[in-house]
């Protein structure tokens, strides 16, 4: 287990001791390494065992918030109700969409997508119940450029929220935030400061609404508007438990 950077840990002091604290994470690239098999990933030992215990510390909340389905992130994760569940993106929460869905503006991305997929080894289109993502981590390079161009391609004709990622294109067919989700946690918890860890793209929304006490933690390389950084999932780990060390002691 590698040692924090020294400004990361100083945030975290300063963060374990606020009256109330919201503990935030994406969860792909962040808890759980990123895998070829999106069904295959699970969140570190370490970090789940963390973000439970985190969650029964007084006056400490926890959220994931994730690009998955909501229904997906329950099950990869299986996640105590003590552990609160964002889904796609930032908007899915457990009450349900805030937003009415365009179901045959979400079939016809559906179809679409999967005709491009269709030709292309590798290529993989994921529904959720609001959006649709195509994935190219495992095709050619070729392949996914091409299956890249020929999305952004139809997308013009569609009013969808298009989201990049890591080797994805996801298009929504309701405005979707991880920022928002931020605020809405924040208020609904009252919480005093938010501590967020993210690796991706999408994850930038979330870092831009962070303010005075809160902590922004990139998970490796790329620009980013987050104030601190780490390098891989493991860390990620070594950083709640020690948050879950400091906020113990303020509790007791």
């Amino acid at each position: 287990m590698s040692d924090l950077p020294t400004e990361l840990s100083t945030a975290l002091d300063a963060a374990a001791v606020v009256p109330r604290l919201l503990v935030t994470s994406d969860f792909d690239g962040t808890l759980s390494p990123i895998v070829n098999n999106p069904s295959d990933a699970r969140p570190l030992p370490g970090a789940g065992r963390a973000l439970v215990e985190l969650a029964e510390v007084a006056a400490t909340s926890v959220a994931l918030i994730s690009g998955r389905a909501l229904r997906d992130l329950r099950t990869l994760t299986s996640m105590p109700s003590t552990v609160q569940l964002v889904g796609s993106h930032g908007a899915e929460f457990d009450s349900g969409f805030a937003h009415d869905i365009d179901v045959a503006l979400l079939q016809n991305i559906i179809d679409t997508l999967s005709e491009i997929a269709a030709a292309r080894p590798g290529v993989t289109v994921e529904t959720k119940p609001a959006s649709v993502a195509l994935h190219v981590r495992n095709a050619s390079a070729a392949d996914g450029e091409a299956a890249l161009t020929a999305a952004w391609a139809a997308a013009a004709g569609w009013d969808a929220h298009v989201t990049t990622g890591k080797a994805v294109l996801e298009f929504a067919v309701i405005s979707v935030d991880k920022g928002e989700a931020i605020d809405i946690l924040r208020d609904r918890d009252e919480a005093s400061a938010v501590v967020y860890f993210g690796d991706d793209v999408t994850d930038e929304k979330a870092f831009r609404r962070l303010r005075g006490a809160d902590v922004g933690v990139k998970v490796g390389p790329g620009d980013t508007a987050a104030t601190y950084r780490v390098d891989t999932p493991d860390d990620v780990v070594t950083a709640l438990q020690y948050l879950l060390g400091r906020r113990r002691g303020t509790s007791g």
